[in-house]
């Protein structure tokens, strides 16, 4: 489970007396799926309070906007959680542990969603409420993350307007926009076109030409730039690691979440980490999405540089089997089933060796480990794959012999001629 967020000392707006009314909490962030919710559940007798959980993937000015948005839609209170530490113990570690995106690509940019849960349930304590409120829809995978964190933690009432809109409406968005504006309040352009999800972890965009599978167009953007904007100079970065986990950069000690947003910065001007995914959803239909995680994509590519070198053979072989399941477990909203935390058992045990230094280096695109220091690789001291041994020719004929035994016997029994 991940750590409890800690509540900035921030709540702009008041907290009514006991008995205003119906109180719960909206997992908020400002965007027009959660703006619609708050009016919506306002004019249907519930007293709103949201949660902005900032997982890191906002500026300053983004995070005054989603407060101000908050107070517009006329909340009963609003609070901002920082939520950088516990996506980064919580979900980072083990997922780079893992070091497997979903289907072999995806990075699991949503898994903010099990922070988020918990702010919204520690906000609902607080108030006294056991009424939880979210802005997923019916036909995506953040219901499933949501409603199945929701209820291995406790007993609520969750309410998710979005889905309860949808019974009567199959263009929700345009339904959604048409509601907000008829009662006074704007939607963003880029709100308009396309949903987009911004977190420690990355960005995803659907909506518009992607949800149509057709090329994204021009306002498809993101962190990454296009190829004709990446800088000429390559870029290098040092990653250090103590039993798989990043705590160093460029020979400087850091925090993981203030080292994963710097590798965000450092690589989105390369355009690295950038993709165009389509993937099997958790309710069964294909979902279609960009997303952008440079930083993630960077640290999986140095992790597993400096795994592939001091792990055994078995443990490369059979950690991708291990990893895969982990990675399913979390896409599918199981992230407190038990067999997370048991699958999570194996991968630290697997993290002991995987100590010391990658160099990573981008010219614009895609990044490569190119160096990597450690005292944990398994060299062989007097022999080079390819190069040099220090055994001679009978010994590698007779490993070859015993080794393809199986193999060449069935050859002979089976070749022309010979058996029946």
């Amino acid at each position: 489970m991940m750590s409890n967020a800690s509540t900035i000392p921030h709540s702009p707006f008041p907290i009514p007396a006991t008995g205003e009314g119906k109180h719960i909490v909206l997992a908020f962030s400002g965007g027009l799926d959660t703006s619609f919710c708050v009016p919506y559940l306002k004019e249907r007798g519930w007293a709103v309070h949201t949660v902005f959980a900032d997982t890191g993937g906002v500026d300053a000015e983004e995070r005054a906007f989603i407060e101000n948005r908050a107070k517009e839609l006329g909340v009963a209170s609003h609070v901002t959680v920082d939520g950088g530490p516990a996506i980064w113990s919580g979900f980072v570690k083990p997922f780079v542990w893992a070091g497997e995106g979903y289907q072999g690509q995806y990075p699991l940019l949503v898994s903010d969603r099990y922070l988020i849960v918990e702010a919204a349930l520690k906000r609902a304590a607080e108030l006294g409420t056991r009424a939880i409120a979210h802005g997923c829809t019916g036909m995506g995978n953040d219901q499933v993350r949501f409603d199945l964190a929701v209820k291995s933690l406790g007993d609520y009432e969750i309410v998710a307007p979005i889905r309860e809109i949808q019974k009567e409406h199959t263009q929700t968005r345009a339904y959604e926009q048409a509601f907000l504006e008829e009662r006074g309040f704007g939607v963003r352009a880029k709100q308009q076109a396309y949903t987009i999800n911004e977190n420690l972890l990355g960005l995803t965009m659907s909506g518009g030409e992607i949800d149509k599978w057709q090329a994204p167009g021009e306002g498809a953007v993101g962190w990454c730039k296009p190829r004709a904007e990446w800088p000429s100079k390559p870029l290098q970065v040092k990653i250090g690691f103590e039993h798989g986990e990043a705590v160093s950069l460029n020979g400087e000690k850091i925090a993981g979440h203030k080292l994963l947003a710097k590798l965000n910065a450092l690589f989105a001007p390369y355009g690295v980490g950038r993709g165009l995914y389509t993937g099997d959803t958790t309710i069964g239909l294909k979902g279609r999405i960009i997303y952008e995680a440079p930083g993630l994509i960077s640290l999986l590519t140095a992790h597993r540089a400096l795994e592939e070198a001091v792990l055994s053979k078995q443990q490369n072989r059979f950690k991708p089997d291990v990893a895969r399941k982990w990675v399913e477990v979390v896409y599918e909203g199981f992230f407190h089933d038990p067999i997370k935390t048991d699958l999570e058992a194996f991968l630290a045990s697997s993290q002991s060796t995987v100590n010391g230094e990658v160099t990573l280096e981008t010219h614009g695109g895609v990044v490569n480990a190119v160096a990597i220091e450690s005292k944990h690789i398994l060299n062989a001291k007097g022999a080079t794959y390819a190069q040099s041994a220090d055994w001679g020719v009978a010994e590698a004929e007779g490993f070859i012999k015993l080794f393809g035994m199986s193999s060449t016997l069935w050859a002979e029994v089976n070749r022309t001629g010979n058996g029946e």
